[in-house]
């Protein structure tokens, strides 16, 4: 079995590509729904990356503390009960990975069939998204150098999109002339609050290498530095896109729209240019498939080890690939790829991990009290201020978007139910369910 462990390079590499990928080429439309001031835009990309580097800083420390593959799921274990952490791990096997893969897919899928029609978006995706799958569930090496080389395919692109929407002004595209309307009162309403989950999503995978940990170096240098050096840097990437975007493309052609990469290119490079763009945006995306289809099973492998419910997902083949839990993740994606709603999935994957991220930044301060003595080879900055930060805007981002899903249901009934909120406490509670199943496996045995 294969012991070969990775650098702080490719860690790197994995923390991008998670990061980098459907979110930021396509919740602009939607955000602009109900958001069109560049400033706003702007404002919450940045107040999404100021919460993406509070995480990274805390679950810093906590993966220095606890350098074992699992992120969430080990860490609730240890801070707060077996319980807590099972509903994490139990959520990352349902949305952590698996709903991000299925909607990265159905983004690339989109991109792609936009530009030729004639593809089947759900057969394309399918296919693309089996190939990937195949690739890591032979050989981990050959994963990771896969992964290398398209994380950097897709920085080289998203640089040479944006230096050119710098430079080129296309006609017609002014929508910096609405600035001056733009009130900081604005922060505060709930379309805001809304949009912030959008953004969030477009941002998670900022904990990335934390879920790896028992594969990488010297762990408690290297999650560290893969996490924060990473955030920063997709965060300044992100900030730089979105303001391309603004201003190379008009507010209306964006709104509501998936392809939000596509159609600015097309602006920027010109029809034919911006297919080929179209295509190069297919392939990052298929860089963040990859990623998701890398990282997701090593959290089911971790609970694997300690419950006997999933003790078959933790086999692994002659490369050390946790081959059966791979296949498991395929399988869940696929399902939602062939079924599910973009938006429904975008929001209901934003809150559900949104919430267990909350829960593991708190954690920070409750295992400090409750572990004075363990050994913290690096401590969060300005302890307690960042886990603060990134609790209370998540708990006014959660609360926003529960109560717009109640809204809509039943002011406005523009839906049948609050899927939303339906989802993500089923989610939750069948965590629960299946733990307490789990134990009572285990007493009987």
């Amino acid at each position: 079995m294969s012991s070969k462990k990775i650098g702080t390079k490719t860690a790197s590499t994995f923390v991008i590509a998670n990061m980098i990928g459907t979110g930021v080429f396509t919740s602009l439309g939607f955000q602009l729904m109900s958001l069109t001031n560049p400033i706003g835009i702007a404002l919450i990309w940045l107040m999404g990356g100021l919460v993406a580097l509070c995480g990274a800083v805390v679950y810093s420390e906590l993966g220095a503390a606890m350098p074992r593959s699992g992120g969430e799921y080990h860490y609730l274990s240890v801070i707060y009960h077996p319980s807590v952490g099972f509903m994490s791990g139990w959520t990352s096997l349902l949305v952590g990975f698996a709903a991000p893969v299925a909607l990265s897919s159905m983004a690339m899928s989109s991109y792609l069939c936009n530009i030729y029609p004639v593809l089947d978006q759900k057969v394309f995706a399918m296919v693309v998204l089996t190939i990937i799958t195949l690739f890591h569930a032979i050989d981990a090496h050959v994963g990771t150098k896969m992964q290398n080389l398209l994380t950097g395919i897709k920085i080289a692109i998203i640089i040479v999109f944006i230096v050119a929407g710098l430079i080129v002004t296309p006609e017609g595209a002014a929508n910096f002339d609405v600035v001056q309307d733009f009130q900081f009162s604005d922060v505060f309403t709930p379309a805001f609050a809304v949009s912030l989950i959008w953004v969030y999503y477009a941002y998670s995978g900022w904990n990335a290498a934390a879920y790896i940990s028992g594969d990488i170096e010297n762990p408690q240098r290297n999650v560290p530095l893969a996490l924060l050096s990473s955030t920063l840097f997709v965060i300044v990437l992100y900030l730089c896109l979105n303001m391309v975007f603004m201003r190379t493309t008009p507010v209306e052609e964006m709104t509501g729209q998936i392809e939000i990469g596509l159609i600015s290119a097309r602006h920027i490079f010109g029809v034919q240019g911006g297919e080929i763009m179209g295509i190069l945006i297919t392939i990052m995306l298929v860089s963040s498939i990859s990623s998701m289809v890398y990282v997701g099973p090593r959290v089911v492998v971790s609970m694997g080890e300690d419950h006997k419910m999933f003790r078959f997902l933790t086999k692994k083949n002659k490369k050390g690939c946790p081959s059966i839990a791979i296949w498991m993740q395929y399988a869940i994606s696929s399902i939602m790829l062939l079924t599910g709603s973009f938006k429904l999935i975008t929001q209901y994957t934003g809150i559900v991990l949104s919430f267990c991220a909350l829960l593991t930044v708190a954690g920070v301060i409750v295992h400090r009290y409750r572990f004075p003595n363990v050994e913290r080879p690096y401590k969060t900055w300005a302890y307690p201020l960042p886990a603060i930060l990134f609790c209370a805007i998540i708990v006014w981002s959660i609360v926003y978007m529960m109560y717009n899903d109640y809204v809509d249901t039943f002011v406005n009934k523009t839906q049948d139910a609050p899927w939303t909120m339906i989802l993500s406490f089923g989610t939750v509670l069948t965590g629960f369910f299946f733990y307490w199943v789990n134990q009572k496996l285990e007493k009987n045995k």
